[in-house]
This record gives C-alpha cells, sequence and structure tokens, in this order.
C-alpha cells in the first residue's frame, strides 16, 4: 500500500526517531511512577504522541514527503503505537500482579473485577480514535500553516539567492 508514493516502511523510517521519542516519554513516567516522583504527570505519553505528530508534519515539510495524507497516516502509526505502549504497561502489572503508573486509581477506572479490561478496551477504543482524529487534524493544520508561510518549491530557491562576499 502506498500513500502519495510512499509504502509504510517509509514512513516508519521517516517517524523512528519519533517512535523513539514516545517510547522514551512512557519509560521515564513508568520509572518515576515507581519511584513516587510527584512531578510524574509531566511526562505524558499522550502529550508525547501530539508532540510527535506536530514534528512529523514538519518533518513532512522539510522533507517534502507526500502532503497530508502522509501527516494521516504518521498520526495513526505515531496514536496506535503510543496506545499499545499504555497497553502493554497494563498489562504487565496484571500479569505481575503489580500497579504502575498506567493501573493506579487516579489515573484508571474506579476497581472493579474487570477494571484493567475496561481500561485496555478504552485505550484501543477511544484513545486511539480520538487521538488519531484530533492529531491529524492537528498535524494537517500545522502542514497547511506550514505551506502557506514556506510553500515547498521556494526553500531552493532561498539558497540560491544568497548574497556572496
Amino acid at each position: 500500500m502506498r500513500i502519495c508514493g510512499y509504502r509504510i516502511r517509509d514512513h516508519i523510517r521517516l517517524l523512528a526517531p519519533l517512535f523513539g521519542f514516545i517510547t522514551a516519554v512512557w519509560l521515564i513516567r513508568l520509572v518515576l511512577g515507581a519511584l513516587g516522583v510527584g512531578f510524574v504527570r509531566m511526562f505524558s505519553v499522550t502529550g508525547a504522541d501530539a508532540l510527535a505528530i506536530l514534528l512529523a508534519a514538519v518533518l513532512i515539510h522539510i522533507r517534502r514527503f507526500g502532503s497530508y495524507p502522509n501527516v494521516v497516516a504518521a498520526s495513526v502509526l505515531l496514536v496506535v503505537w503510543g496506545q499499545l505502549l499504555i497497553v502493554l504497561a497494563i498489562l504487565f502489572a496484571v500479569v505481575t500482579g503489580t500497579n504502575n503508573i498506567f493501573t493506579a486509581p487516579q489515573f484508571s477506572f474506579p476497581r472493579d473485577d474487570v477494571h484493567h479490561l475496561k481500561h485496555i478496551a478504552g485505550q484501543l477504543t477511544y484513545g486511539i480514535g480520538a487521538g488519531i482524529l484530533f492529531g491529524a487534524a492537528m498535524g494537517c493544520f500545522l502542514l497547511w500553516i506550514l505551506r502557506m508561510l514556506v510553500p515547498p518549491g521556494s526553500q531552493g530557491r532561498l539558497r540560491s539567492h544568497r548574497l556572496v562576499d
């Protein structure tokens, strides 16, 4: 499957540093939560997803990597990755019988027998759905602004008109 001439593998290659960024935020949140640090709320996987989508839109513009459908594809890939990391943390807590920041009562549903299943279902449905919709809209809007301010073909012209001493 190709999106504006680029395969999914090409998208993953472009977004690899952003996948790493989201993973790093996820790990920091897990470690700080385990240590009981109070400012763990500053590290949000959902926030990292949003920032990664904005950076993806900038990368798509700078590298001339397609258009708006590529931003939507990047949004899908980044949001799904972030939500899968959260689900992995919840599953790890269930399997080991421990709590982590993603299963803490203040960040999750009230305790009952199917508490973790509801949380996982919420991440895989609402988390992914809303994340993709808002992320794609935000990323496409940023790409539109970038294209209005710096049209894709003007970057080369700007370099060729430099003054030479």
